[in-house]
Formats: C-alpha cells, structure tokens, sequence
C-alpha cells in the first residue's frame, strides 16, 4: 500500500480532499491532507512573506516528521509548483509524484509566468485592487468547471485569498527531483488551461492520463479521481 500525500491548489485547503481521503484509506492505504501555510484553516499565518518555498518547506517537514518514504505526492493546480520543488529537496522520499491538472515547472519558472498570458494578466489586475497588492482573491468556480450547486454552496464558503508570493516567486532546483517518476492528470471539462502542462509533461515521456470533469476533480469527481490516483501509483 501507499502513502498519498495530496496538495490542494490556490485558496483551497487540506478539507477540499474529503471526499477522496475516505477512499483511498478504505483501500488501504495512508493519506495526508495537509493544509499549506496562510490559506483556509492556517490563514492566521497569512502574511506577505508566504511564498513557495515557504509550501515547499510545510511538505518536507511533513513529511520528514512522520519519516514518511515510498510517498505519491500529488499536487493540484498551483501546488503541481510544489511538488516539483519537494520532488527536488526529498526525492529519495518518494515513489511517484503526480501532477493533478498543475504546474510542470522548470528552474527559474514561476506560477504566474506559467499561465496564459490573458488569464495572468487577470490574477495581477485583482492583486493590485481588492488583493491590497499581496493576495490573489478568490477566483469564481464557475470558471473552473463546478457547475453543481451542491458542490458550489460545499466549496465556496471555505474559499480563501492566497499569498502572491507564492505565484511571482520562481521554483529553484538543482535536477535531483527528475529522478523521481512523474505522471500527468488533466482535467477535460473546463477551459483546460493546463493542457500546455500536460503537453509539457507528455513531452518528457511522463504518462498523461485525462478525466472528464473540471478542474475540482476532487469534488466533482472524487470517485473516479481516486480510482485513478491509485492505477497512477501503480503504473
């Protein structure tokens, strides 16, 4: 069996794995959700200084503290930053590291030069007004890809603004992490912004693998994603 380790993207927190979580334990395996400093239930420790080496080091401690090895680490969206830099500083730590419709970064390569140039030019925009010039706000789930109300009243009251620094600062890594086998998740049913990615990730010779949902795959489709998560691991 394995150890999951699952990495929620932007504004999100370790609670938006719950539906999944249950899953993947009842299949027998360990999981950790963690919520990553300055968002959702450690906002008290929100401050400008909150970058992505500052995610990178909550999830080496982690998983240096429970001496966890053998992990799939699996990142979402902005958190595919962070698995790569994790993947970096412990890769002898982990069995696989999973791109969940994320970041495939290079070094030097930060967040925010890695989105379409309309949609980052977006996310400055609301930085420099209602982001007080250090927040990303919280973007509308309808652009990625909820639809049902259900899953809209469940995500959107949890929903929190999340540090800038983490999307302008670049990823620094020396090459260790390519040692590390990568795979690809994308998510069809949206305005797929991470194709690129998964081209990128294709590129490399990493499997890319499709599910057809939104970019919430973990809410709108927890079932099918664990399900694959686990093939994934496996490969």
């Amino acid at each position: 069996m394995s150890t999951f380790i699952l990495l929620h993207g932007a504004w999100h927190g370790g609670w938006a794995w719950q539906r999944v979580t249950p899953l993947l334990r009842a299949a027998g395996h360990q999981v950790h959700a963690p919520t990553l400093t300055g968002v959702s239930d450690r906002a008290h420790l929100l401050s400008p200084q909150v970058g992505l080496s500052t995610h990178i080091q909550d999830v080496v401690s982690l998983i240096e503290a429970y001496d966890a090895r053998d992990v799939v680490l699996v990142g979402h969206s902005y958190a595919g930053q962070v698995v790569t830099g994790v993947a970096d500083r412990v890769g002898e730590r982990l069995a696989k590291r999973i791109h969940l419709d994320a970041f495939v970064g290079d070094d030097g390569e930060a967040a925010i030069d890695l989105l379409p140039a309309t949609i980052a030019g977006h996310y400055r925009e609301s930085v420099a007004g209602p982001g007080f010039g250090w927040l990303i706000p919280v973007r509308k789930l309808s652009v990625l890809g909820v639809t049902e109300q259900a899953d809209l009243d469940w995500l959107s009251p949890r929903l929190t603004p999340h540090p800038w620094l983490t999307y302008t600062e670049p990823l620094r890594l020396t090459g260790k992490g390519e040692q590390v086998p990568a795979a690809f998740i994308e998510c069809v049913d949206w305005m797929r912004v991470f194709t690129p990615h998964a081209e990128r990730a294709a590129a490399r010779g990493w499997p890319v693998h499709e599910i057809a949902t939104g970019h919430e795959a973990m809410v709108t489709a927890p079932e099918e994603l664990a399900a694959l998560l686990q093939r994934v691991a496996a490969e």
